[in-house]
């Protein structure tokens, strides 16, 4: 069985609902598992969420709840946002799982095994906000003597028992892996932080607490629970099976990419490679940090009470428009700033104008030199396929609006009506259009994207039921759509963004009511 292309999201901490920061990520891996499915290979996604935490036990208790049913009512909204947003996972894993929990006490043996554990005790400042210790020069003064981490989270002082993974020993083994695999860890900024840090020394980490009780317990050792770190990062892991003969035979590790906020790219990058070549166990092929999404220049946080409620921005401006917008609004990788006025410039900008635009140039055109009909291409490739194809091949996410860009004036501006009239075998302004379509895929989702069938350019797909929809010639009116249950936008001036859900297209985004 081939290996599929296996992508995975952190798992995200169900102590509050998820925000803008927590779906960037998600739909970033989304797209980049549906461009290789759109280019015939196998991928899987995963994503799921944390619940053995410190800051989730106090959540719960501060909201007079039961720990468990807390933790089952915040996954829930997880999946339900996701679902929303026209995400695909293939799996959905929780920390509070069994499967989970026998894989991370199995890796837990193994570690133990190699002698890389040991008892201990810890003493020092503990943020648990951030579920991170840090020394005494990462923290800043704040209010009242408080003690700051870098993050702006509070820390606290802590003493108790602690078991201890041999972190030190690991120092030179992860350098050499850095060097001899660039790729491994990007982009090439995160690679170089975390180079710095680990050149700096290492020294051996807390893995297991016993000032709480909500965790996974440690093998033969009950009064100790896992600590958050190692706990949490098994799961991409453990997810598709672990136990004492290694992964099971379905199990789609090691990871190829995993996608992450520049935050926890340290324990992605050093702790997690260690404790895999502790635990004798193949290390994922990348670790992918991204940037942060900004309102007002501070990062996005449903700590520090100023995140963006992915769902109200759906339900205002549609998901397809979200979807878009985080993935072509700035370089994958990269800081970006939220606002409503850049998201309704980008999609007036790029979807309405440009696309709008282009869809109804290419109908047009069809319509009127080729007697609304397209016909497959006679012979070899030609310039134009030649050159979509590349594009196909070379697409990746952050790139979306590329081929658009490029496309356009290529095939359609630099041609005239004489061109459409040529043999057929050219393409021209349909191939473009077919190949615009393909290349924003992975954004937008089959059933969410205007330009997807019904326009006599998209081959049937007999082994996908949910991809048909009748098809017709250009200029008739387009069949209703499966979700909206009323007709795409076919013509000029119709391509324009609309609101989520509502069953009908505005003349142009122009902003969020009530200001």
């Amino acid at each position: 069985m081939t290996k599929p292309f296996y992508v995975t999201t952190p798992i995200y901490y169900v102590n509050d609902k998820p925000h803008l920061g927590h779906a960037y990520t998600t739909i970033a891996a989304d797209a980049k598992v549906r461009f290789h499915r759109l280019r015939g290979e196998p991928a899987f996604l995963l994503t799921g969420t944390d619940e053995n935490a410190q800051k989730v036990e106090r959540a719960a208790r501060a909201a007079g709840a039961d720990p468990r049913a807390f933790c089952d009512a915040y996954s829930a909204k997880f999946r339900g946002l996701w679902a929303k947003l026209g995400i695909r996972f293939d799996d959905y894993i929780r920390t509070t799982e069994e499967r989970h929990v026998r894989g991370v006490q199995e890796i837990w043996r193994r570690v133990a095994r190699n002698g890389d554990i040991y008892l201990g005790s810890y003493a020092g400042w503990y943020a648990v906000r951030d579920e991170a210790f840090y020394t005494e020069e990462e923290l800043t003064e704040g209010p009242g003597g408080k003690k700051i981490a870098p993050s702006g989270a509070e820390a606290e002082w802590v003493e108790e028992p602690s078991y201890f993974f041999r972190l030190g020993k690991y120092q030179e083994r992860l350098l050499a892996h850095y060097r001899g695999h660039p790729e491994f860890i990007q982009p090439e900024t995160r690679r170089n932080e975390v180079v710095r840090f680990v050149e700096g020394g290492l020294r051996d980490l807390s893995v297991s607490r016993t000032s709480i009780k909500w965790g996974i317990p440690v093998p033969d050792d009950p009064a100790h629970v896992v600590y958050v770190w190692f706990d949490a990062l098994s799961n991409y892991l453990t997810a598709g099976g672990f136990g004492p003969a290694g992964a099971a035979p379905a199990n789609p590790w090691p990871a190829d990419q995993h996608f992450i906020g520049k935050d926890i790219i340290r324990f992605h990058a050093v702790f997690w490679p260690a404790f895999l070549m502790s635990a004798g166990v193949e290390l994922p092929r990348q670790v992918f940090g991204h940037g942060w999404w900004t309102v007002e220049g501070q990062k996005m946080s449903k700590s520090l009470g100023n995140a963006v409620d992915p769902h109200w921005l759906i339900e205002e401006y549609g998901a397809d428009a979200i979807r878009y917008f985080l993935l072509r609004e700035i370089p994958f990788g990269a800081d970006g700033d939220f606002s409503h006025r850049a998201l309704i410039d980008r999609i007036n900008s790029d979807l309405a104008n440009d696309l709008g635009n282009l869809l109804h140039r290419t109908l047009s055109m069809v319509k009127r030199f080729r007697e609304g009909r397209v016909r497959r291409a006679r012979g070899g490739e030609g310039e134009a396929e030649s050159n979509l194809n590349y594009l196909a091949r070379e697409a990746h996410v952050g790139g979306g609006g590329a081929p658009q860009a490029g496309v356009r004036p290529r095939l359609v501006d630099g041609r005239g009506p004489e061109d459409v009239q040529e043999p057929r075998e050219r393409g021209g302004p349909p191939l473009a259009h077919r190949g615009v379509r393909g290349g924003r895929h992975p954004l937008l989702p089959p059933a969410r994207d205007p330009l997807r069938g019904g326009r006599g350019l998209l081959p049937p797909r007999p082994d996908r039921p949910d991809q048909q929809r009748p098809r017709q010639r250009p200029g008739e009116p387009p069949p209703p759509h499966p979700e909206h249950g009323e007709a795409l936008p076919g013509g000029e001036g119709e391509a324009r963004a609309g609101r989520g859900g509502r069953g009908r297209v505005q003349p142009e985004l122009s902003g969020p009511r009530g200001g």
